[in-house]
């Protein structure tokens, strides 16, 4: 089981980086790069690779919306040349706030867009001539448009690796059945190890029993705040987890239309129903610590890994029998460095 930890897109990145780079040496393994509508991730991607050594860079994630499916292979192909082959694609859809309120773009056919975005980098990276006729992507345009003058070409460069990890991060239904039959990894949320199969498993059932074995076991990147230490039982571990409240009922009661918000149904689908509703009731009101507030604790604790080193390392096992190849963690505590130790101890020692 791999390390991995997300940036903050909102954060200091200068900062962050020289954090990263401590926390390298501490045995972290993966840094994800988000993007949102902050700064583009591929600047701090090249950054990160020339100040580090053997850490793994993900995008975390881009959408495929704001860029062209090629762009975003040569992008992938030139970062993981810079990285020396430390390089990992995650890929998104976003959403229709951000993607025609920020890019300008329709938001349409979200999951068949990743699919053919991952089909067309694929053919870039082991340098076919890109042609592709799909639902959302059409190389070179169809006769009728543009100039007429385009033909199939291939990426100049031979890439660092021709087939460069790709991550999926799908919320629901067919999005999570292409990523189990196509993708790399997944990147899900709100990942509770012992019930993720309420929530997906006949998903990720159906997309595994069409996956190419040629691909390997799917990779998924999941975790939470981390607290160890005996300071963090009973209303230590409270303390923790009421961090995550305010995001939690962001996610559960804002994101979203009312009848459209996946993080709503994914609560749900995990038994919160009455909860799920009320946080939404009360978020969409402008109520706000009300909501944070009624956020199950159980949900709190099972999506996190926080409490004495015996509890977490129970917790540990838990992510690894669900399948779980990079736990993803965000460090609470005055010392992140001996918080990722203890955790690569803790897995070293299964």
């Amino acid at each position: 089981m791999k390390l991995a930890m997300m940036i903050n897109y909102s954060g200091d990145f200068h900062a962050d980086v020289t954090r990263i780079q401590e926390l390298e040496q501490a045995g972290l393994d993966v840094v994800w790069v988000p993007e949102a509508y902050s700064y583009d991730a591929i600047s701090q991607v090249g950054f990160l690779a020339a100040k580090t050594e053997r850490l793994e860079i993900g995008t975390g994630i881009i959408n495929v919306f704001s860029r062209t499916a090629t762009a975003i292979a040569q992008t992938a192909a030139g970062c993981d040349f810079v990285s020396e082959g430390r390089f990992i694609l995650g890929l998104g859809a976003s959403g229709p706030q951000v993607i025609e309120g920020f890019h300008g773009v329709p938001y349409e056919k979200p999951m068949p867009r990743i699919r053919e975005y991952i089909e067309v980098c694929r053919m870039v990276w082991k340098r076919e001539p890109v042609v592709y006729d799909g639902q959302t992507v059409h190389i070179p345009l169809p006769p009728g448009q543009g100039t007429g003058l385009g033909k199939p070409l291939k990426l100049i460069n031979h890439p660092k690796r021709a087939d460069i990890p790709v991550f999926w991060a799908a919320l629901m239904g067919k999005s999570v059945t292409e990523t189990a039959k196509l993708a790399d990894g997944w990147l899900p949320i709100f990942f509770d190890p012992e019930k993720y199969q309420q929530v997906w498993g006949d998903e990720i059932a159906a997309g595994l029993a069409q996956r190419d074995p040629a691909r390997g076991p799917l990779q998924i990147s999941a975790g939470g705040l981390v607290a160890i230490g005996d300071e963090y039982a009973g209303d230590g571990a409270d303390r923790v987890l009421d961090m995550a409240r305010p995001s939690s009922a962001l996610y559960i009661g804002g994101m979203g239309a009312r009848d459209k918000n996946f993080y709503n149904t994914i609560t749900k689908k995990y038994g919160y129903v009455d909860e799920a509703t009320e946080i939404q009731d009360l978020y969409l009101s402008g109520r706000k610590e009300e909501a944070a507030a009624a956020v199950p604790r159980a949900l709190l604790a099972s999506t996190n890994l926080v409490g004495p080193e015996g509890h977490v390392k129970e917790r540990i096992a838990a992510y690894q029998a669900a399948g779980v190849t990079h736990l993803s963690i965000n460090p609470v505590g005055p010392d992140p460095v001996k918080t990722v130790e203890t955790l690569r101890t803790l897995i070293d020692s299964r």
